[in-house]
């Protein structure tokens, strides 16, 4: 099946004796299966699994597991062979938060009670090729593969407070989606992508205008 190192180094991470794998559900191929538990791992844009997972969490109770990047270290290689032309530390450290770049796809699940997600915070080596002409941004170097050098943190996300647990304490109500990247520390990218999220899994709610910002309040509720 194609499987890349990245997810298959995942699979065998989390894998327990009794654990199924590679078994067909309801016409879809599950990574996983564990008791009554479909586990689907994915490591890259969640918009592939949108169709298959509304499907399966129908009649399943499904968990899927998503690895985030906290450490990354970069390997060229020369001429796409074995021998390394360097290794460096990505200055780019991965958080949770991530988890909403790819959540956008489908945010309201997370209130299927048949639904999780579980969050793994790794450490990987991402390895990459020269190729001329190719990949202008990253000047023809293109990335060929991601290896899983360890796990150091896993999270669960069983329903939508879950998700709100990760808005700052000190945030307060009504709020910006300016205020939560100042806060954070999220670009202003991320943290409008978490307050989408958060507002299509009615943690919070749409509370008015303060200049050209939307207010939004939780709980989800307009604010008189």
């Amino acid at each position: 099946m194609n499987e890349k190192p990245l997810h298959a180094s995942i699979k065998e991470w989390i894998a327990r004796p009794g654990d199924r794998f590679e078994v067909t559900v309801d016409g879809y191929v599950i990574d996983i299966v564990r008791d009554d538990v479909l586990i689907e791992i994915q490591t890259g844009s969640f918009a592939s699994l949108r169709t298959k997972l509304r499907a399966l969490s129908g009649a399943h109770q499904v968990r899927l597991v998503y690895p985030v990047a906290m450490e990354k270290w970069i390997v060229k290689q020369k001429n796409g062979g074995p021998d390394e032309a360097s290794r460096r530390k990505s200055p780019k450290k991965g958080r949770i938060e991530d988890l909403f770049h790819e959540l956008v796809s489908f945010p309201d699940l997370i209130l299927n009670p048949n639904f999780s997600i579980e969050v793994l915070m790794t450490k990987v080596e991402e390895f990459r090729h020269f190729q001329e002409g190719r990949n202008w941004r990253r000047r023809g170097w293109s990335i060929t593969e991601r290896r899983l050098i360890d796990v150091t943190d896993r999270r669960m996300f069983r329903n939508a407070d879950d998700l709100k647990s990760l808005l700052p304490d000190n945030i307060g109500t009504p709020f910006t989606t300016k205020t939560l990247s100042e806060l954070s520390g999220l670009s202003r990218r991320l943290a409008g992508e978490m307050v989408y999220c958060l507002h299509k899994a009615k943690v919070i709610g749409l509370a008015g205008k303060e200049g050209r910002f939307k207010l939004y309040s939780y709980p989800a509720r307009r604010i008189q």
